[in-house]
């Protein structure tokens, strides 16, 4: 699946899903802006990964949810490594489990922002030149959370609602650009948000403790996720767009 000769944007793409779907897309020969916001040492890291594949990468630290940041990052990526044809929306924050009425209006703001507005913003700010290349290929990572809209997450499930109707915006408006904008949506995955999540709503430290009541006898990994992406941004998916993908073992 070569993606000689084509750059990728990864938000959040220094730790977790992010770094899983960088070095992927580095293995598959795409050179890689990494957006990070405050880990330097995981950027370093993943900076390093990625040139001992022997591919182009930068790292850029920005904050998504701010626009001026963003469009000055695009610049530089356009100025350092050439037009962007594949855009990963992966960046994300967990909000902090309260009900609406106990919910800050911060929090409110800063969640939504992150999955909704900066997707928005990226997109904006890559199309214009992305439309311009052979092909073009948006990614949303959102959550299965949007399947079930559960109590205590309104932050977290507006904000991956909103970022998926973008994507089904964007797939409609694109399409004749020669550009594929798809969702995918993991279920609980082995990262560190995950471990916090598990800690915090289970009381559980070890994740292992949940292979055995997992589907396949595991909890999903960052390269279960990153293995979709590396397809959908390849020429062997020549025909799928405006499609949301579970990686979630077939988990209800």
């Amino acid at each position: 699946m070569s993606l000689e000769g084509r750059v990728a944007l990864v938000t959040g793409g220094t730790r977790g899903v992010g770094r899983a779907i960088s070095l992927a897309l580095a293995e598959d020969g795409a050179d890689v802006a990494v957006n990070y916001t405050r880990d330097e040492d995981a950027a370093a890291e993943t900076v390093a990964a990625i040139e001992k594949i022997g591919r182009r990468v930068k790292a850029y630290r920005a904050s998504i949810q701010n626009y001026d940041e963003d469009e000055m990052m695009v610049n530089e990526i356009l100025e350092d490594l050439g037009p962007i044809s594949i855009l990963v929306n992966n960046a994300g924050i967990a909000s902090r489990g309260n009900s609406v009425v106990d919910t800050d209006p911060e929090e409110l703001v800063r969640v939504v922002s992150v999955h909704a507005f900066a997707p928005h913003y990226l997109s904006k700010l890559v199309l214009p030149s992305m439309r311009n290349e052979l092909r073009g290929d948006i990614i949303m990572i959102s959550s299965t959370a949007t399947k079930g809209l559960g109590a205590n997450g309104a932050p977290y499930n507006m904000g991956k609602t909103a970022q998926e109707a973008l994507a089904q915006t964007l797939y409609k408006e694109e399409r004749k650009n020669n550009v594929r904008v798809n969702v995918v949506a993991p279920g609980l995955v082995e990262t560190e948000m995950g471990r916090r999540l598990v800690r915090a709503t289970q009381g559980i430290d070890d994740l292992r403790e949940l292979d055995a009541t997992s589907p396949f006898g595991r909890v999903c990994q960052p390269e279960d996720i990153s293995n979709v992406v590396r397809f959908l941004v390849s020429e062997r998916n020549s025909y799928v767009t405006g499609e949301r993908l579970y990686v979630n073992g077939g988990s209800a």
